[in-house]
């Protein structure tokens, strides 16, 4: 039967098999001088709060003033958006450097980012946005001084996004919005959102869709808090009251929000899956059950069955750490991934929920007080337990929406019965 496993090691000597070879640094490699560069930054400017704080993250991102504390940091160091390119702002950085530097940030403990406008916004405005709107825009997502939300899912508009009913009527020069949206990860803390509306009906739902930049702060906005199973408030739903959104604040052509977006759901996709994140939760889940009773004198990876869940979890790990190394190829290559992204978002979804439920019985009864405040960073208050016993069951219940949001996975199998099974 399996023992304990050395779930650290594996990361490297997969990167080096199934023709992602390029992508694995060699010892006397470019990219190795680039991770020790890397290695030095981490070292000199994360503390312990910071750390403290991404070891507490239960959601999508780490709290939001640990989030913002490092997002700055690395903003002044010109390192905040990895994937921009150099004209706009960005570092220029290879597909490898990329990769190298997201693999050392999680493993020296960085918070995760709310960074949804340097991964989702920013590449929709350099491929469709004005020169105005990048001027404006573009400067203040990597400074941190605008934090951005999605508005696209709605009650009757989750899975089928084309369903959505919030109206953006023309006006002159600006739009007026009467509607809803749902399940906005963010809002009541982001400075804008970038939405999608109804500005006509059209013979299909995609048309008549447009695609809009709107400030909080403009009047007619309500936010209410939806609170989550696990007691937490991460989620919004958002209510428009005859809001007014110049049309200068409209991305892409009117009724042409739909391909704007397509554009940058493909991307957001293939960005969506953490491994790296979803590794470091497994090594500690491991090293935590190398400790841990089972409640009958033995130690929880010495039990077979158990070992064997968490062998089959690093194996199923390991297979989406080399399709996310592929998808890596074709950006590196210059190639649209495609399909894959929608491949690495269906199977990345799953090896998440099935970490956070093994999290999750590792620590049995001694995960159920939900300890809100203590998960707090800043909270004058300590957790009662372990950490990992502390996060286990909110991880858990968050990761139960990883197959639903950013295209549910019974979405990305269609696409990938059409676009190759040609079914």
């Amino acid at each position: 039967m399996p023992g304990p496993i050395d779930l650290d090691s594996r990361t490297q000597t997969s990167a080096r098999t199934n023709g992602a070879r390029h992508l694995a640094p060699s010892p006397h490699s470019d990219e190795e001088h680039f991770r020790e560069e890397v290695r030095a930054f981490l070292a000199e400017n994360l503390d312990d709060e910071l750390r403290r704080a991404a070891r507490l993250t239960t959601g999508v991102h780490s709290h939001i003033d640990a989030s913002q504390r490092w997002y700055k940091i690395l903003a002044d160091k010109g390192w905040i958006a990895p994937t921009w390119p150099k004209e706009f702002g960005g570092t220029g950085w290879s597909a490898s450097q990329c990769h190298l530097f997201n693999l050392e940030c999680t493993r020296a403990g960085a918070p995760l980012l709310c960074q949804i406008g340097i991964r989702h916004l920013g590449p929709v405005l350099m491929a469709h946005g004005t020169q105005a709107q990048k001027d404006c825009y573009l400067p203040a997502i990597l400074s941190g001084e605008h934090i951005w939300c999605q508005g696209y899912s709605e009650p009757p508009a989750g899975s089928d996004l084309a369903a959505l009913k919030l109206k953006a009527e023309r006006g002159g020069d600006e739009y007026v919005l009467n509607g809803t949206k749902l399940w906005t990860t963010g809002a009541h803390f982001s400075t804008h959102m970038f939405c999608l509306a109804r500005s006509a009906t059209g013979a299909r739902k995609q048309e008549g869709i447009t695609y809009l930049l709107i400030d909080m702060t403009t009047p007619g906005i309500t936010i209410e808090p939806i609170i989550s199973i696990s007691g937490e408030h991460e989620l919004n739903q958002v209510f428009f009251d005859n809001v007014r959104v110049p049309v200068a604040n409209r991305v892409g052509p009117e009724g042409e929000g739909w391909r704007v977006a397509k554009d940058q759901m493909q991307f957001a996709r293939s960005n969506n899956i953490n491994t790296a994140w979803v590794r470091e939760t497994l090594t500690r889940l491991s090293r935590f059950c190398a400790t841990e009773s089972t409640g009958y004198g033995d130690i929880l990876a010495d039990d077979p069955a158990f070992a064997r869940r968490l062998a089959q979890a690093d194996i199923l790990l390991q297979s989406i750490e080399m399709m996310e190394l592929r998808v890596l190829a074709a950006n590196e290559a210059g190639h649209n991934p495609g399909a894959l992204s929608s491949m690495l978002k269906t199977r990345g979804s799953e090896v998440k929920q099935r970490v956070s439920e093994l999290a999750a019985d590792a620590v049995a009864y001694y995960g159920l007080p939900l300890q809100h405040t203590a998960l707090n960073p800043f909270a004058p208050c300590s957790i009662i337990g372990s950490e990992v016993a502390a996060t286990a069951l909110p991880t858990y219940l968050n990761e139960r929406a990883a197959t639903i949001y950013s295209g549910a996975s019974e979405i990305q199998r269609d696409v990938l019965a059409k676009r190759v099974l040609g079914l």
